[in-house]
């Protein structure tokens, strides 16, 4: 144990509080929460034998620790959640979800409310409906109420008077608030209708139309009672197809999974006003040693810190891990809802049932992932044999490493290597390079220096992890590719040849892939090798050559940008690093800075009138030489970003 390492733990607070693993990159490994921090972290270091594999494994890997104290219990939860989102943790159960889900929105504070769709909550007054788990079925839901109710569709918020209304009013669909032809009161019973469709209520709302419908007919108001007619008509079309599967009409997440080999799936049933209106699943790794107790504990942390709405009962097919843990959730959920919640553990009744058909449907989900996942696994394999047949090689090449140049100019030249495994991106092993020592749009030369430069690392740390001084998990670089792809033709393969002879490794297969017709040079056959069309072996290498190229362009931009920048405003006197950086965050970006006044530079941290004035004379004073530099000449030609694709 190093011993910076055994200082932090002889000093460890007795507080609530997070802790977070580090190895010996500095990168954070994983990410706990504790009610006493100087307990909870201790127990990893006592004997082994109450540890499973994969802890052991997490505290052989420990070189670091960092410690952050919070209030209470609650706010180590909350802050163990956002921190596990942020440094994603190797050791550490991840819920690898971003995505916001689609809300309803009545927008009850307006005078004439109107129905948008939003994927933010916010406390504004209005009322919101939802999640749904299908952007495609709350646009049918929008566009449904809007046949149905003719509300107004217009964007702002409050309606100026207008003379004469919209062609919506023409056709009927709206009813012209903002030209005064409707009262507000009746306004307001459509939106009610509305609410009530939304809420679940449709029996309510069917009879309440029927109602209206009646009296229209009995006013001899054809017209009037034709349109609620069909207005009746298309909503029992749409109860038919509703499937109600709560009896008490309740607003329910109902939670369970499904187990597979080192994966689980958590399945979870939206079920709104006693019907189910969408569903989602999410895929758990890494969890063989877990108990289905902590499996379902993580995945309720996770999952409802990240999203917005938090109904009043969670079902889940397994209790949270403790009891103080699930007393410390019931808080958290609470708290974000501002009302009750009940985390139930079903054991009869219907409610088991729904559990019982959650967890059906989590097991067949899981059950077609993988078996994607195996015909994927089949087809990109074969892929990487068809490819050996092609290219006549001894072994499958495995591994496979794709170089790629990019500039434009021969400006922030910059290179990518990627690298596929068994016919899939392993993105965790692709490299970047700033070309340090070509002047100039010279793609054979920067070939060669990535390529020296990556294998005279790859020597460098072999010899590292021979001498003990450096764990193989830590050598980027000493895992040597089974076929290596410079993108270019015969120039750029000679160049890459070249370098890697000079450093030892020729003995690796190269290969140059031409840009134009995707033809596969080697040095000691003067003929291309071209796959034929609709291989899964070319397809891999197109898949290959565009990733690379991707990585490039993508690494060259990034650095462009940061030139442009700081030609912009590095050389004004009295504007370094911290100065600038307060700029751009409070501007966003050079142009703002340079359209803001004095006063609002100077009102920027670290600024002074005089350097305001300075700082706006520099780049107002670019721009105006740019104008004048107008002079009809063509701009000049950009050179290669990746060569034409």
């Amino acid at each position: 144990m190093h011993i910076a390492l055994q200082e932090k733990l002889k000093s460890l607070p007795d507080k609530p509080g997070v802790y977070l693993y580090k190895d010996e990159a500095g990168q954070v490994i994983y990410v706990g929460k504790a009610i006493n921090l100087k307990n909870r972290v201790r127990s990893y270091f006592q004997s082994a034998r109450n540890l499973t594999a994969k802890t052991q494994a997490l505290v052989a890997r420990i070189c670091d620790l960092e410690t952050i104290v919070t209030d209470s219990e609650l706010e180590a939860l909350i802050l163990e959640c956002n921190l596990i989102k942020e440094h994603k943790p190797r050791y550490n159960i991840m819920l690898r979800d971003d995505k916001t889900y689609p809300y309803l929105m009545v927008t009850l504070q307006e005078t004439y409310p109107r129905l948008l769709i939003t994927r933010r909550l916010e406390k504004d007054g209005a009322k919101y409906f939802g999640p749904y788990t299908s952007s495609g079925a709350v646009r049918e839901t929008v566009e449904l109420l809007r046949t149905l109710f003719p509300l107004r569709t217009c964007s702002r918020r409050e309606l100026d008077r207008r003379q004469r209304p919209c062609l919506n009013h023409h056709i009927g669909r709206c009813l012209a608030p903002c030209a005064g032809r409707v009262p507000r009161q009746e306004y307001m019973t459509m939106i009610g209708s509305i609410i009530a469709f939304l809420e679940g209520k449709e029996d309510e709302l069917r009879k309440r139309l029927q109602q209206e419908m009646e009296e229209a007919a009995e006013s001899l108001e054809f017209e009037r009672a034709a349109t609620l007619r069909n207005r009746i008509r298309a909503l029992e079309q749409v109860m038919e197809k509703q499937k109600i599967v709560s009896v008490d009409m309740a607003d329910q997440d109902v939670i369970a999974m499904a187990r597979g080999f080192n994966q689980v799936c958590v399945q979870i049933f939206f079920i709104r006003g006693g019907k189910l209106i969408g569903r989602e699943h999410y895929i758990l790794e890494g969890t063989d040693e877990m108990d289905r107790s902590e499996v379902i504990t993580a995945f309720v942390k996770q999952y409802y810190s990240r999203c917005d709405f938090v109904p009043r009962e969670i079902l889940l097919q397994e209790p949270i891990e403790s009891a103080e843990e699930e007393e410390l959730i019931t808080r958290f959920l609470r708290e974000k809802r501002q009302g009750r919640v009940e985390i139930r553990v079903p054991k009869r009744g219907d409610k088991l049932k729904l559990i019982e058909m959650v967890a059906k449907n989590a097991l067949l989900t899981l059950e077609q992932l993988q078996n994607e996942q195996q015909r994927k696994k089949s087809m990109t394999e074969e892929a990487v044999l068809d490819l050996q047949r092609f290219l006549g090689l001894d072994e499958p090449p495995w591994r496979i490493e794709c170089f790629d140049i990019s500039n434009t100019m021969g400006k922030e030249s910059v290179a990518s290597m990627v690298v596929f495994e068994g016919g899939a991106p392993k993105k965790s092993d692709y490299r970047r390079f700033r070309i340090k020592t070509v002047e100039g749009p010279n793609d054979f030369a920067s070939m060669a220096e990535v390529l020296t430069r990556r294998f005279n690392r790859a020597r460098e740390e072999a010899l590292e992890v021979d001498a003990g001084n450096l764990d193989p998990m830590s050598a980027k670089f000493a895992t040597l590719p089974d076929l290596v792809i410079v993108d270019g033709g015969k120039g750029q393969l000679s160049s890459a040849r070249e370098a890697m002879a000079g450093v030892g490794y020729d003995y690796i297969t190269t290969y140059g892939l031409a840009k134009e017709n995707e033809w596969l040079f080697h040095e000691h056959n003067p003929n291309p090798i071209i796959l034929p069309r609709g291989s899964r072996a070319l397809y891999l290498i197109q898949r290959i050559r565009d990733e690379a190229h991707r990585f490039a362009i993508t690494y060259h931009r990034q650095l462009r940008g940061q030139a442009q920048t700081a030609s912009a405003l590095d050389g004004i006197a009295g504007i370094g690093p911290k100065r600038r950086t307060a700029l751009l965050r409070h501007f966003g970006s050079v142009k703002a800075i340079a359209a803001a006044t004095v006063a609002q530079l100077a009102a920027v941290e670290g600024m002074t009138e005089e350097l305001a004035e300075r700082v706006l004379a520099v780049l107002q004073g670019s721009a105006e030489s740019a104008g004048d530099g107008k002079t009809g000449h063509a701009a000049p030609s950009m050179g290669r970003t990746g060569g034409k694709r």
